[in-house]
């Protein structure tokens, strides 16, 4: 679309780990990036000193959970191995989106950002194993892990579906929506206003519908 409407020839590139994309934005090895939440982007730019801001919406990737071990919440065991994100934003929204669920509770006034110490009550005695996002969809076969909380960017490789093959799933309103980020001295650019325009279409809507299998709402 871009190409089509606006002449923009997009170089798509791509990165092995989360921390890196933003790192490549802020010293101008890109113009702009597309893979985090407003959350995570807040987080990174007070952890490093980026000079990064959200130019635009893209998309709502919901995070659920998945298991080849059970079907329900209800058959999460006593003791279970739930493994989560490690980054902290999305480590946040996975110990939230198990506190939804009724599995654990969380100290009041944490906002967004909650960790593993934040506990207060965990009924079942959930065992939380933190691991590098891109890590979680493997350990689906492992006999250690009971659950594993996996954002829809990651659960894609794997063919499941946030809508029809998870086990509990955050709902349409989550505060997580995906953002389109640039520098903050290149906010303003022609071609990062072009290339959201672009993304921010009904063409890219149904697209995404297809490749993610309805697991990803438009944010705009």
């Amino acid at each position: 679309m871009a190409k089509e409407k606006y002449g923009l020839d997009v170089e798509l590139v791509g990165f092995s780990g989360s921390l890196l994309p933003n790192d490549a934005t802020n010293h101008g090895e890109l113009d702009a990036n597309v893979f985090q939440h407003r959350p995570f982007l807040e987080q990174d730019n007070q952890a490093h000193g980026y000079k990064l801001v959200a130019v635009g919406n893209t998309f709502v990737f919901p995070m659920a959970g998945y298991s080849k071990k059970i079907k329900t919440v209800a058959q999460i065991k006593e003791g279970a191995t739930v493994a989560i994100p490690n980054d902290p934003t999305n480590l946040g929204r996975a110990l939230l989106l198990l506190q939804k669920e009724k599995l654990i509770t969380l100290k009041e006034g944490k906002g967004l950002l909650p960790t593993a110490l934040d506990i207060t009550d965990n009924p079942r005695h959930l065992q939380i194993m933190e691991l590098e996002g891109a890590q979680l969809p493997r350990v689906l076969d492992d006999p250690k892990v009971d659950v594993a909380i996996i954002s829809t960017t990651y659960i894609q490789q794997t063919g499941l579906s946030p809508v029809h093959d998870s086990v509990f799933i955050e709902d349409k309103n989550s505060p997580y929506v995906n953002i389109l980020v640039a520098r903050e001295d290149n906010k303003n650019a022609e071609n990062v206003k072009e290339f959201l325009q672009s993304y921010q279409s009904p063409e890219v809507a149904k697209a995404a519908e297809t490749i993610f299998n309805g697991g990803a709402v438009p944010g705009w």
